[in-house]
């Protein structure tokens, strides 16, 4: 009898439950892409608030708007999200001894080492998805005017250059390792100690989503600042061979001398309702559907899943 599921089937299970997802919250990560270059350099819209922003592009774009970019969120998924769950849930599983998981510095090599290969994997996918989804946060005759996502992959290589596909890759990489250490380590040990030094979880949906929140909170905190920065150097246009900005130090210096420190925690609350969500069902469905799967092939391993 099986002990394990194939690590192609972690990873297309992976990738399902992040697009299964992505459909879901895709309205909030745009909020949270327009609200994180809202004012900056005069340029693009200001939006008071989450709900002021909600209000605008109801008014002016109509509700499918907030679906403008979802081709390049699930291209996202099945690189970036595919890419650092099936290796994450390979490793934890590789590294799981006896029914007993990794320890927590494990936990966060797996989670450092799955988040930085899928963040450079995804590095295309999402230079796409933030340039859709804050098109016409800019001037109209400043934008892009993608077709679609791979209209867009097109364009960027034919226009730009294909290294230009893997502009913002440092801070990807680097909001990518520390949202998989804070969201995937956070999530395995609030799971384990609601589980173990409680009476009221064990194993099941209500589990898994309480574990999803408290771990959204935690990476939510720890990665907006960096999200955003990533957000506008993926976002700016170069102008006579001039970039907007000379990099990652540049655009956080920028940001706290002319919208203060506050403002690198700019749209905290479409991206936790975006990030809350998201982890929520991302880890629900891949649970659920690793355990459909093991029932169906008679696979009894004794290895937590996540």
């Amino acid at each position: 009898m099986p002990e394990e599921v194939p690590k192609t089937t972690k990873f297309m299970l992976s990738s399902l439950s992040g697009c299964m997802a992505t459909v879901i919250v895709q309205p909030m990560d745009l909020v949270k892409n327009r609200m994180q270059v809202s004012g900056e350099g005069g340029g693009a819209k200001t939006h008071k608030s989450s709900f002021h922003a909600i209000r605008n592009i109801l008014a002016n774009e109509g509700f499918l708007a907030f679906y403008n970019g979802l081709g390049a969120g699930l291209l996202r998924q099945v690189m970036y999200t595919g890419t650092r769950l099936g290796i994450y849930t390979s490793l934890f599983s590789h590294f799981t001894k006896n029914g007993k998981p990794p320890g927590f510095a494990e936990k966060m090599g797996i989670a450092a080492t799955a988040g930085s290969i899928g963040a450079f994997v995804g590095t295309p996918a999402e230079l796409c998805l933030i340039r859709m989804t804050t098109d016409k946060s800019l001037p109209e005759t400043e934008r892009r005017n993608y077709k679609n996502v791979f209209d867009a992959i097109f364009r960027v290589t034919r226009e730009e250059g294909v290294t230009t596909l893997w502009r913002g890759c440092g801070p990807t990489v680097g909001r990518a390792v520390v949202v998989n250490i804070a969201q995937l380590v956070s999530y395995s040990q609030c799971k384990e100690m609601l589980i173990k030094k409680t009476d009221v979880f064990k194993e099941g949906i209500l589990t898994h989503f309480v574990a999803s929140m408290i771990s959204a909170l935690v990476t939510t905190v720890a990665s907006l600042p960096v999200d955003i920065a990533k957000t506008r150097l993926q976002k700016m246009k170069i102008v006579d061979g001039v970039p907007e900005y000379k990099g990652f130090v540049d655009v956080f210096s920028r940001i706290v001398k002319k919208e203060g420190v506050f403002a690198l925690w700019k749209g905290f609350t479409p991206y936790y309702a975006r990030l809350g969500p998201h982890t929520v069902l991302t880890f629900i469905f891949l649970e659920q559907l690793l355990n459909v799967y093991k029932k169906a092939k008679g696979i009894e391993s004794k290895s937590a899943s996540l």
